[in-house]
């Protein structure tokens, strides 16, 4: 049996679990924190495959193993690679207090309707863009990903609550700093968890399954559910296919340029992605904000025209171009330029479409398209109704080929 003990929050290893382990596993700070048994091995972990190598030779003698992990060890811990390893069955796990969970009680805030994300060993941008999108999160930190990182990334709008050595008497300590705050102070090795928090929405109550922004019940949202002028948006039938080509999700960054009433950037904000909306009028910009506002999402409008307003925004995964004017191409492929995964265009104009094209395809995208041309229910006196046509739209999309793997590590 490997016995897995969460510790490191305030709660003791208990003794009897000690007693008769013949290895004990942990961090330097939690093995200095215990009392061995005389004749017990100690690892100190580093390194976790050569950890799991030497646990494995005491498993197969049928020798009991301890394993001391920090707070909860099922939480974006140890317990996945021991499950993965040696089966569920083996394992005896005894949970304590996550980080996340103290973090937040020491500030006095509930933790239910948080999102959590790990950069530990991971990409930073995907915790950099849940924390743009969210308005509560918590973010484990790892080397090269910590609060100074998170704040360099973040800019304004968001406050920071970092939470270091978390359950040390001594050492613990629970900062509230800005973003740029963050950025200039050396931090250490001792960081715990970050709060990233908007705080004229952290109390709001953010619908969430098991830690996640729940999926909103409808998308490809009427006009009518928008500010607009003269009609002037991207038409639902239109929006719902740019959405399924765009696939917004949770720890993407979007771009909506030329972005009009923001219809799309709203959308895409609504189901998890971070996103910039781009638009070159005045009277655009307030009513990106309005719409935003009314739909309880955080877009982030930079006033500009493209592709100039591009320079400076981090790179995106996806791209929606709206409009069809004679910068068409030239903003086209500047996005495709930048894109990571996927652009979308959509045009009213037949001569824009091949410019659009080409622009795509010389980025190296894979693209095809689509002209929409729909028919709307309408009512007729009488009690009858007729079908009402809408302005067809060629929508282009383009998606980045995968450049192979092979001979690259992960």
């Amino acid at each position: 049996m490997i016995t897995v003990v969460g510790t490191g929050t305030g709660a003791p290893v208990p003794v009897d679990v000690l007693a008769g382990a013949a290895l004990v596993v942990g961090g330097r700070r939690h093995l200095d924190a215990v009392r061995l048994p005389e004749g017990t091995e100690r690892i100190v972990l580093g390194p976790l495959a050569p950890a799991l190598e030497t646990i494995a030779e005491y498993v197969g003698k049928e020798l009991p193993v301890v394993v001391l992990a920090s707070g909860d060890p099922g939480f974006f811990g140890i317990v996945r690679a021991l499950a993965e390893r040696f089966g569920a069955g083996l394992l005896d796990v005894r949970p304590g207090v996550s980080s996340v969970a103290t973090a937040f009680a020491r500030i006095g805030l509930p933790w239910d309707d948080a999102v959590v994300v790990s950069a530990h060993g991971r990409d930073l941008r995907t915790a950099v863009n849940v924390c743009r999108a969210c308005p509560k999160v918590a973010v484990l930190t790892g080397p090269g990903a910590g609060p100074a990182e998170l704040g360099a990334a973040l800019g304004d709008g968001r406050v920071l609550v970092v939470a270091s050595a978390l359950g040390d008497p001594e050492r613990e300590r629970v900062e509230r700093v800005t973003p740029a705050e963050a950025a200039a102070r050396d931090w250490g090795t001792a960081v715990s968890v970050v709060l990233c928090l908007d705080e004229t929405r952290a109390l709001g109550g953010l619908r969430t399954v098991a830690g996640v922004p729940a999926r909103p019940d409808r998308w490809a949202l009427d006009e009518s559910d928008f500010a607009h002028r003269d009609s002037m948006i991207t038409k639902f039938e239109v929006r719902a296919l740019a959405l399924a080509r765009l696939g917004p999700r949770l720890g993407d960054l979007v771009w909506d340029v030329g972005a009009g009433s923001g219809s799309v950037a709203v959308e895409c904000a609504r189901l998890g992605a971070a996103v910039v909306a781009v638009e070159k009028t005045p009277d655009g910009v307030e009513r990106i904000h309005a719409n935003a506002r009314a739909h309880g999402v955080d877009v982030r409008v930079v006033h500009g025209s493209a592709p100039d307003a591009l320079d400076g925004l981090d790179d995106p995964d996806a791209v929606f171009v709206g409009g069809g004017g004679r910068e068409l191409p030239a903003i086209v492929g500047a996005c495709a330029r930048r894109a990571r995964r996927t652009v979308v265009v959509a045009m009213a104009a037949l001569d824009r479409v091949p410019a659009a094209r080409e622009a795509l395809t010389s980025a190296g995208f894979a693209c095809d398209g689509v002209l929409l041309q729909s028919s709307r229910l309408a009512p007729l006196p009488g009690d009858v109704t007729r079908l009402a046509a809408t302005n067809p739209v060629f929508l282009l999309w383009g998606v980045r080929t995968p450049v192979s793997s092979e001979g690259v590590g992960q």
